[in-house]
């Protein structure tokens, strides 16, 4: 199966009972980010640059856990900056299951393998730990062009060990891959051949978008423009239709849905509503990647955000913009021919990519 039966069963039946029952927008990911320190400067990401003033801030457990349940969402994704430097996430990871919720750890690897004892413990005490905590690990390339965009040499291999030693211990991992102009199909495949190799249970690959936090920074340190280095809706078409082929026996966790936008055959509807990010200065909106403000709650970002204004056709901001946090969702609730739902079913047994 392409994710674990348990997740399957959550997001079937909260997707039944809240378009059943709840009707109007409702979260399938809460992306929930404790912290903005890090200890890398990647090149595409914007979270040190914009949260610049907060990186020695942090949400309390509690803090966090509110979050979680006035939300509602089945998954939490603990982002950042990078998680496993948050004192209190085992405190957290525990909390959130004891909630029923599946976890996406999201993490640069660097410190996994040093940590990955701390949650052998909490697994033997919790045996939703293995079944429901999944390991997601930021790999930008192979160890070349990711020791280039992270600035560390060595990077890759660490991360790397983080992902065998995860495997050797029995817990799910997956990567997760960010696309540039620059970036090369045949490396991508060598990628998949070796997370093949150590035994990752997925991929997932993000168009690299040149949102307003990463804009004019990359010009200032590396004198590129930004049309160098990000992709733009036509080059994503392009260069994920020979994806699409090359990585065909893979396990890739793009829908099938969302393939099919991705390669430019299909046009979906942002909903950024579904994948909704809370941090330290409040519910980002309007979404992950691009910053109008912050709400107090859950309940005022998600009635007061104007959701016709976002996405592709609405906002100049968005034009180039076919990340999974606003599109991968729409994949999943807008699929409702006969045709994608068993596409859908077929791709998660494995049966086609």
């Amino acid at each position: 199966m392409r994710f674990p039966l348990s997740l399957l069963c959550s997001m079937t039946y909260y997707l039944c009972g809240r378009r059943f029952f709840g009707g109007g927008r409702f979260p399938l990911v809460l992306m929930l980010e404790p912290l903005h320190a890090c200890n890398l400067h990647c090149s595409g990401c914007g979270r040190i640059r914009e949260y610049s003033d907060v990186l020695s801030s942090y949400l309390s457990v509690d803090d966090c856990i509110d979050s979680v349940v006035s939300c509602g969402a089945p998954i939490v994704s603990i982002c950042g900056g990078e998680p496993l430097l948050y004192s209190g996430l085992l405190e957290l990871v525990e909390r959130a299951l004891r909630l029923g919720k599946h976890i996406y750890l999201c993490t640069n690897g660097q410190l996994l393998e040093s940590k990955l004892s701390e949650f052998c413990l909490l697994a033997a005490s919790n045996s939703r730990v293995k079944r429901r905590l999944y390991w997601n690990v930021h790999l930008d390339g192979a160890a070349k062009t990711h020791d280039l965009i992270v600035g560390k040499s060595g990077a890759f291999d660490i991360a790397m060990n983080g992902i065998k030693a995860a495997k050797k211990a029995g817990f799910l991992v997956y990567t997760n891959t960010t696309l540039y102009k620059q970036t090369s199909v045949d490396e991508l495949v060598e990628l998949a051949v070796e997370l093949e190799r150590v035994g990752a249970d997925g991929m997932m690959l993000a168009p690299g978008y040149g949102y307003d936090a990463v804009r004019g920074e990359r010009d200032k340190k590396n004198g590129e423009s930004e049309g160098d280095f990000f992709l733009t809706r036509s080059d994503i078409g392009e260069k994920f239709r020979e994806l699409r082929v090359r990585l065909r026996r893979f396990r890739v966790t793009a829908t099938p849905v969302f393939w099919d936008f991705l390669c430019g055959e299909r046009s979906l509807s942002c909903a950024a509503w579904a994948n909704p990010t809370r941090n330290i200065k409040g519910w980002k909106a309007p979404c992950y990647l691009v910053t109008d403000t912050h709400y107090e709650t859950y309940e005022k970002f998600i009635n007061s955000t104007d959701w016709s204004k976002i996405g592709y056709g609405n906002d100049p901001r968005c034009e180039n913009c076919m990340m999974h946090c606003g599109y991968e969702p729409a994949a999943v609730l807008y699929a409702n021919k006969i045709s994608d739902l068993i596409r859908l079913t077929l791709w998660q047994l494995g049966i086609v990519n």
